[in-house]
Order: C-alpha cells, then sequence, then structure tokens
C-alpha cells in the first residue's frame, strides 16, 4: 500500500473558512476514491492558514479489477436464420467492445438472452488521480470566492503552489498553469520558503523542521496547554471560548502564547467592555480571577518563537491601551446621562430600508411583548417591566460605546440601566433581549427578557419576511434561521405553549396601518409557518428522531412545544415494539376515507355485528383519547388507539364497506373516518413506515 499527499498552497485563508474546507476536502475525496473504486485504509486532512492538506494512507496501487455480466438482445432477435449476428447483436457488441466469442446464451424467465462478461483490468492509481484532483480542488466550495491573474478558477484566497506526491513520485496535472511537485514553503519568516517533501512519509516532520506545525489539533493543544500554564502561573483561570480558540488555531503555523499586561486603570471599566476589546478586536484571551472578574493580564498567541518577545507585548500593549482608553472616554461620556435620553435619537436610527426607524420596531416590540405577555397571564407588575424594557431596549444603539463597539448592543444597555436606576429585571431583560447570540448560546433566564427576547425575533422575522427578505439555500444575510432557533429553544426552555401566528399577525397588522407595507398577509404566514417548521425539523433530526416520526408530526399551526412532545414520545412508541399492524390498520383506513366528507353515524344502519363491535369500541377508545391528549398523554393515547387494531382488522374481514345503498356506504366510511381521525389528532398516519 502506498500514500498521497495533496497540499494546496494559498495566500491567508480566513479563519470561518478553514473547517469548512477540511471537511469538504475530506468527504469529497472519499467519494470520489469510492467511485473510481480505489481502495484506501483512511484519510488525514490538515490546515494551517498557508495550505490545505490531504493525505490518503494506503491507499491502492491500481484501480480494482472488475467484472460484470451483460444482458444483451434476445437471442431470438440476435441471430439471422443463417445463425450470423444481426444488427441488433451488432450494435450490442460494439457498445460493450467485445466479439462474438465473448457471448453466451443464457435463459432468463423462460427466454433466451445474449449476456457477455465484461471484465476491465484495474487502471493505475496515479493516472486517475491526475483526473480526480483537478476536479476535487475545484468542488471546494466557499460562502465567497475569488478569481485573480486571469484564472478560470474561484477559491477563497488565490493558489500559490500545489503539492501532488504519491509516495516520493510527483504526480502532475494541468492546473491553471499553477505550478504542480513536491515543493512546499514554510513558515513566512522563519522557515524555507522553497521547501522539498522527498517522501508523503516525511512531509510531516519536514514542515514541522520549517516552523508549520501542520496538524491543527497539536496546535490547539499547544494554544489551550500554554495559556493555561501562563494563566495558572499568575494565579488566574482560562475561560473556555471555542470560537476564539478555533479562530487562534488556524490563524498561525507555530503557536507560541505569551503574556502581556493591562494597565489597572482600564481595569474600572465594565468587564464586558474590556474582554470585547481583547478577543473580538484583538484576539487576545483574558485571564479571569476565580470569583470571575479579570485580571491585569492577557495572553496573545504569536505566529512564531519566543524570540523578542518582549518587543512583541509591548507592541500589542500598545495597540490594547490605545483602544481601552477609546473605550473609557466613551464609556465615561455616555453614563453622563442616564439611558432613556437616548431613546429619542432612535427616530434618526433605520431598522431596514421600507420597516421604518428603529423607535418603531421599539413600538411594535413592545406591543408583541406585551401581548405574549397577556396571553401568559404574567403578573400586573410584570406587564410593567416589559413595558419598561420595551422602551429602553435599543436605546443604547445610540451610545458611544455601542456605534463604535456593536458587539456590545444589550449588554451596555443593561449596564447603562442598572446605572440609570433601573430596576434589576429591567437592566437584566435589556441583555437578554438579544440571546442566544449563535449556537449553543444561553438563552434567556427571566420571564420578562424571555418575552422579550421572543417580540424583538418575531417582529424582525415577520417584517423581513413581508418585504421578501426570505434565506435562500445557504443565504441568509440576517441570521433569521438563527432567530427561528432562538425562537424555538426559549420556548422549549420555558414550556410555554404559544401559538405563534396570532402573535406574527399582530406585527404584520403594524406594519400595515404603522408603515402602509402591501403584502398579501396569510401567503407570508404561510411562509412563516413553513420556515419554522423546517428548522423544527432540522432540530428532531439532530435529536434522533426517525424521519418518518418527523414527518408526520410536522404540522402547520401546530404548537411547537407540542411538535417536539410529540415526536419524541412517537419515537419511543414505534421504536418500542412492532407496530406494522397499526400502521397498516389505520393507513388502509386513512386511503378509504381521505377525501370523504363524514355524516352522522346511524347505529341503526349497522348489519352485521364486526359493525357494532368496532363502533363500542371506538366510543370507548374516543373517550380515553380525549382525557390522554388534555393531559398530552401521547403514550397512553397511542396504546389506546392500538386497542382498536383487532376490531379494524375484523371489520374489513366481515364487512363490504362500498356498499350498493348509499345510505349503507356512507354510514360505513363515517365510522371509519371517525376511527381515522382519532389517530390524525396525533399524526399523520400516511408518512410512517413500518
Amino acid at each position: 500500500m502506498s500514500n498521497y499527499l495533496l497540499e494546496i498552497g494559498v495566500e491567508e485563508l480566513p479563519s470561518r473558512f478553514v473547517e469548512m474546507a477540511i471537511e469538504q476536502l475530506k468527504d469529497k475525496s472519499e467519494k470520489l476514491l469510492n467511485e473510481n473504486k480505489i481502495a484506501f485504509e483512511s484519510t488525514s486532512v490538515y490546515a494551517t492558514p498557508r495550505r490545505l492538506s490531504l493525505i490518503i494512507n494506503g491507499i491502492a496501487d491500481k484501480q480494482e479489477d472488475s467484472s460484470k455480466e451483460v444482458k444483451g438482445p434476445s437471442a431470438k432477435i440476435a441471430f439471422d436464420e443463417d445463425n450470423n449476428p444481426t444488427k441488433p447483436l451488432l450494435g450490442f457488441m460494439k457498445s460493450q467492445g467485445i466479439t462474438e466469442e465473448d457471448i453466451v446464451i443464457k435463459d432468463l424467465k423462460g427466454t433466451d438472452y445474449v449476456f457477455a462478461n465484461i471484465s476491465s483490468i484495474g487502471t493505475d492509481t496515479k493516472e486517475i488521480l491526475k483526473t480526480i484532483i483537478p476536479d476535487l480542488i475545484r468542488n471546494i466550495n466557499f460562502p465567497k470566492n475569488m478569481r485573480w491573474g486571469g484564472k478560470n478558477l474561484r477559491f477563497a484566497r488565490p493558489i500559490r503552489w500545489i503539492v501532488s506526491l504519491f509516495n516520493d513520485e510527483v504526480v502532475e496535472f494541468d492546473f491553471e498553469k499553477i505550478k504542480v511537485g513536491n515543493r512546499t514553503h514554510g513558515h513566512r519568516f522563519l522557515g524555507y520558503s522553497d521547501v522539498v517533501i522527498d517522501d508523503v512519509t516525511n512531509y510531516e516532520q519536514i514542515l514541522e523542521n520549517n516552523y508549520v506545525i501542520l496538524d491543527q489539533n497539536k496546535r490547539e493543544e499547544i494554544i489551550k496547554l500554554g495559556s493555561n500554564k501562563i494563566a495558572k502561573s499568575l494565579g488566574g483561570e482560562i475561560h473556555e471560548n471555542p470560537e476564539l480558540l478555533e479562530e487562534l488555531t488556524y490563524i498561525v503555523e507555530y503557536p507560541t502564547p505569551i503574556k502581556g499586561d493591562i494597565k489597572k486603570e482600564y481595569l474600572i471599566l465594565p468587564k464586558e467592555v474590556v474582554t470585547t476589546t481583547m478577543i473580538d478586536h484583538l484576539r487576545f484571551v483574558p485571564i479571569y480571577a476565580e470569583d470571575g472578574e479579570l485580571l491585569p493580564y492577557f495572553i496573545t498567541v504569536r505566529n512564531g518563537t519566543e524570540d523578542y518577545k518582549d518587543i512583541v507585548i509591548e507592541g500589542n500593549e500598545k495597540v490594547l491601551g490605545a483602544r481601552l482608553e477609546d473605550a473609557k472616554f466613551f464609556y465615561e461620556d455616555d453614563i453622563s446621562r442616564p439611558l432613556e435620553d437616548y431613546v429619542k435619537n432612535l427616530d434618526g436610527v433605520l431598522f431596514y430600508d421600507n420597516l421604518g426607524t428603529m423607535k418603531q420596531k421599539e413600538d411594535r416590540n413592545a406591543k408583541l411583548a406585551k401581548k405574549i405577555g397577556e396571553v401568559l397571564q404574567i403578573a400586573d407588575e410584570a406587564l410593567e417591566d416589559v413595558e419598561r424594557v420595551a422602551y429602553l431596549s435599543k436605546a443604547d444603539l445610540t451610545t458611544k460605546m455601542v456605534i463604535e463597539f456593536t458587539e456590545l448592543q444589550g449588554v451596555m444597555g443593561s449596564i447603562y440601566a442598572k446605572n440609570s436606576g433601573e430596576k434589576d429585571i429591567v437592566s437584566t431583560a435589556i441583555r437578554e433581549q438579544y440571546l442566544p447570540r449563535f449556537a449553543g448560546d444561553e438563552l434567556p433566564n427571566t420571564t420578562v427578557g424571555s418575552i422579550f427576547s421572543l417580540a424583538d425575533k418575531l417582529d424582525t422575522i415577520a417584517g423581513l419576511f413581508a418585504i421578501n427578505q426570505i434565506p435562500t439555500g445557504s443565504a441568509d444575510p440576517f441570521k433569521l434561521r438563527r432567530s427561528a432557533i432562538g425562537v424555538i429553544n426559549i420556548i422549549r426552555k420555558t414550556n410555554w405553549k404559544l401559538e405563534l401566528k396570532d402573535i406574527l399577525m399582530t406585527s404584520l397588522y403594524e406594519y400595515i396601518e404603522k408603515l402602509g407595507l402591501t403584502f398579501n398577509h396569510e401567503e407570508v404566514l404561510d411562509k412563516i409557518d413553513e420556515f419554522f417548521l423546517g428548522r423544527i425539523k432540522t432540530m428532531l433530526q439532530e435529536e434522533g428522531i426517525r424521519y418518518d416520526v418527523i414527518d408526520a408530526v410536522l404540522k402547520k399551526d401546530e404548537i411547537i412545544l407540542d411538535i417536539f412532545e410529540k415526536a419524541h414520545k412517537l419515537n419511543d412508541w414505534f421504536n418500542e415494539d412492532d407496530r406494522s399492524n397499526f400502521v397498516d390498520a389505520f393507513v388502509r383506513i386513512n386511503n378509504m376515507t381521505k377525501d370523504f366528507d363524514k355524516e352522522e353515524i346511524d347505529s341503526s344502519l349497522f348489519e352485521i355485528e364486526a359493525e357494532n363491535n368496532l363502533y363500542d369500541k371506538y366510543l370507548e377508545v374516543h373517550e380515553l383519547v380525549d382525557n390522554n391528549l388534555d393531559e398530552m398523554d401521547i403514550i397512553s393515547a397511542m396504546d389506546n388507539l392500538n386497542t382498536l387494531v383487532k376490531y379494524i382488522d375484523e371489520y374489513f374481514d366481515n364487512v363490504m364497506v362500498m356498499a350498493e345503498d348509499e345510505k349503507i356506504k356512507n354510514n360505513r366510511l363515517s365510522l371509519l373516518k371517525s376511527v381515522e381521525e382519532d389517530v390524525q389528532r396525533i399524526l399523520n398516519i400516511e408518512k410512517i413506515v413500518e
């Protein structure tokens, strides 16, 4: 077995693109190898800012040999009276590249046919790689691509070199006149600019000798261990930040964590201001005391060794000091006035084209939040808090701090509200309105914050759908999918049985009445419903729910909480035992009655004992299922419906449903329809596969 190396040398990749490139390079390479019947043991994909590397371990030296039997025309038409090949047979032989000596006659279901065994010897792997590797590179997709140098190629950043090596042999291919060989580049400043890879097995070590740690997992571990060691030496600790760690891993090739100092005068600023400046703007790692307070130090990860680290630290400290000096000025200016003084400025801040100002959005949010609060029957005092939060919620958008540090919207509003003497519940809810901000982020903890977060997100979704700014494919510039998932997660956490349609309708009416927007609100509501169902479907898939159960419970205008509860309980119920008899019975009824308009059942028209038996059992089960669903006891409801199967089977064995007498036929269909309606209250039985 051999090894193959592909290295795509690029100008610095954006760190946010690297994980998706790694995943694609692995999945697509393995798919191409399998499609071309090239055996391999495993693939490894590595990435640094300047390279994407694929190593195929244990790759076969040639494609697998293949043999297949191909059926041709029937023997009857394959030969003429003189037993010479006819046009159909000649065409078959030509298409398969065979002669008459290669064919045999075989019987197939009483008819003789021409068959041929087609064998092919596997092609040399290196020859196949010359074809599939260029396609592999071209098919790596990024959110943003660029062209350069007149090349007919799109990639995240310009490709400067390619290494293509089979053991120690270069596998050359034509690729937009980019040099393909066995030469790579070391670290931009510390390594050699022309490095020869003599063999795939030496690749990683050769790069490390040139100050490139190829394996991203090793670089991550170096950053984590080095940062924690520094923090512990200072009596502090590091708080986990997966996003920052991933970014640091993919912006360096030879990581070295080093410590810097923060002037204590800046620690009087709110902690969030200092950490946002460090993390989001400078990619520094904060160091915390045991009580969560900031210590006057930071860690920066240098792309290089510790040589001249004092000069590096001095430069980083100056940059951080300048940023925090600005932040200090903004903060002191902002707190010179109470938060409510900034509300009037919202009239000059646009929410979005055709959707009004932030002040108008604040007013719509207030109406929605109040409506949600009334539906939930929260206390009058809590409703007053909701109104106060609504009034102050967006005020910080006009403060100097948030204008400069947009990441701090809500956070600064919360801090300024507290400084202005607002109630703790109000200041907390102002921050919580933006939660969750990303996948895995915390959810609001307060009732008021949860209500206002729902209102803010639902108003945004309603407005953007009304002007047809709907996510398509992977494009979601307004992060509406994230907002919808946030709504769903808040509802699940709070256990609120809210009907979103009424809330969304309120928001849409506000857009019509206050802004004069024109749109088909029923059509918009329908699209929003489908949008939420799409998010719910994805979430249920991630939670391991069967695809057919998901399809069976997804219904428009259904309460979100009920969908999740049904899905999980039905998943358990169908997986618990063989439910094929249940599915067969109810699907048969569904097929027979789906287009039938039920009439009132007249038991006096029953002619056969099986009709009476099913009817009596249905009445008993119907009452039980009513009680079960009132308590959302889905398992008991399904168990009770399952007791009908025996009577349904008996019914179909003994009763001619489509009787000639119209009254009797309709009565029988009405009974079946009534039985079917009880199961449809829980799920769409047609979707279940057993």
